[in-house]
């Protein structure tokens, strides 16, 4: 398996990856996520790979992608923080259903955490949805920490 940065060849695959991720979210919060979409379309996946500020990170065993992981690259232009601190926000990271257990989400994890050290950053954030208890269990096995809790009210 080797992990590496997304090209506009890969935009089928991410889009399936995608899929299944949208499947897992709309089973947890059907009345934010809507089963069979996708959260990006191709013509979307082609500007975010494009964008230097945006890389999509993909874990591919022979030939086939099996999963990937976007992140965000953001500078701090805000007056209550660091001017200029960098931040690293990953956006998704997803593993084929079909290959799990063989290691790709931590590889594209410590691919995430790897890029936010290169580029100066001083924190990497994600967000995990209530009731996803694989993906938080995951994440905290890698040393992930909670920085903060949104809370909501539904309004019928």
């Amino acid at each position: 398996m080797i992990v590496r940065t997304a090209t506009v060849n890969d935009i089928p695959q991410i889009l399936k990856l995608l899929s299944q991720v949208l499947e897992v979210h709309a089973a947890i919060r059907p009345d934010l996520f809507v089963s069979g979409t996708v959260k990006y379309s191709a013509p979307e996946l082609e500007k975010i790979i494009n964008d230097k500020m945006t890389p999509v990170f993909v874990a591919e065993n022979e030939g086939k992608l099996i999963g990937h992981a976007f992140v965000q690259l953001t500078v701090n232009s805000s007056q209550n923080m660091p001017i200029g601190m960098k931040s690293l926000y990953i956006d998704d990271i997803c593993v084929d259903e079909g290959a799990r257990r063989m290691h790709a989400g931590k590889a594209l994890y410590e691919r995430c955490i790897e890029y936010a050290k290169e580029q100066g950053c001083h924190d990497v954030s994600l967000n995990v949805w209530q009731g996803n208890d694989a993906a938080e269990s995951f994440y905290r096995s890698q040393g992930m920490k909670v920085r903060k809790t949104t809370l909501e009210t539904i309004l019928d």
